[in-house]
């Protein structure tokens, strides 16, 4: 009865300390220490000996009175019981140890592209892909639609999610604002201005500026054009800047896509529109 009643107190306080960390799922799954990150370390029998301790670069802890103690390739259970063992073999007759991973700096989080401070983020525990944005500064002003997150694992696979940025801060959709775990990369790719040429009978002729971001097409340039005039005809040509495959021209019926009856022409960096006048 007398060691229950020992041992009671010690279980109550693990759990105490353990409890956090698994009700906010801190850890990410088969975690290994490595160097500048930052372990919350319990003895639960000796309490001089708590606090946090720095991953030092050659992978050890300084942790009085074993001095250097390596803990890097080890997750925080196994990191748990390196100490317990040392402790008990030279220290104390048993030791109650727990250890919890309060800062991932040894595989952070990159965030790159169009956010106002793009690099590595050391953080604490999981995060979701909208905190981790707003770690890296928020937005910048010429972000796109699509946030990539790029899942890299130990084994060398990877897994890319593509995430709308109007479904995850417009709707709020909270299926799409994901866990972010140690190593993940984040891009935000930026837009960049698509210049289209619009020719001969249109309200406005010219170079037409879009962003990459935008649904570049036939009808969205005539109507940034002005419109066609009544000159106009309703054969229209296409001259493409760059084609890789398919004509390096086309010529396409402004009445049958405006009805609907065929579709409308997606339009790339560089290409010409061409609207000659009508003789009928």
């Amino acid at each position: 009865m007398k060691k229950i009643a020992v041992l009671v107190p010690v279980i109550l306080a693990l759990c105490a300390f353990l409890a956090p960390a698994e009700a906010q799922d801190r850890e990410p799954p088969g975690y290994k220490v490595g160097p500048r990150d930052l372990l919350e370390i319990k003895v639960f029998e000796d309490e001089t000996l708590n606090g946090p301790r720095r991953v030092e670069e050659d992978g050890t802890i300084d942790f009085p009175p074993l001095g250097k103690v390596p803990v890097t390739g080890s997750t925080a259970s196994e990191t748990a019981q390196i100490l317990k063992a040392r402790l008990e073999a030279k220290y104390m007759q048993r030791a109650s140890v727990a250890v919890r991973i309060s800062e991932f700096r040894s595989r952070p989080i990159s965030v790159i592209g169009a956010v106002n401070q793009p690099g590595n983020l050391a953080f604490s525990g999981r995060w979701t892909v909208l905190e981790a944005i707003t770690a890296a500064g928020g937005l910048a002003e010429n972000h796109g639609n699509v946030v990539y997150v790029l899942r890299r694992s130990d084994n060398g696979l990877s897994d890319q999610v593509a995430i709308d940025l109007d479904d995850l801060l417009v709707r709020g959709n909270p299926k799409v604002n994901i866990p972010i775990f140690s190593n993940d990369l984040i891009n935000v790719p930026a837009t960049i201005e698509v210049i289209v040429y619009c020719l001969g009978e249109v309200g406005r002729p010219g170079a037409l500026s879009f962003k990459s971001n935008e649904r570049i097409t036939l009808l969205a340039a005539i109507a940034h054009a002005g419109g066609l005039t009544d000159r106009a005809s309703m054969k229209i040509l296409v001259k493409r800047a760059n084609s890789t495959s398919g004509p390096r021209e086309l010529t396409v019926d402004y009445k049958k896509i405006l009805a609907g009856k065929e579709a409308d022409v997606e339009l790339r960096q560089g290409d010409v529109i061409v609207i000659k006048e009508s003789f009928f």
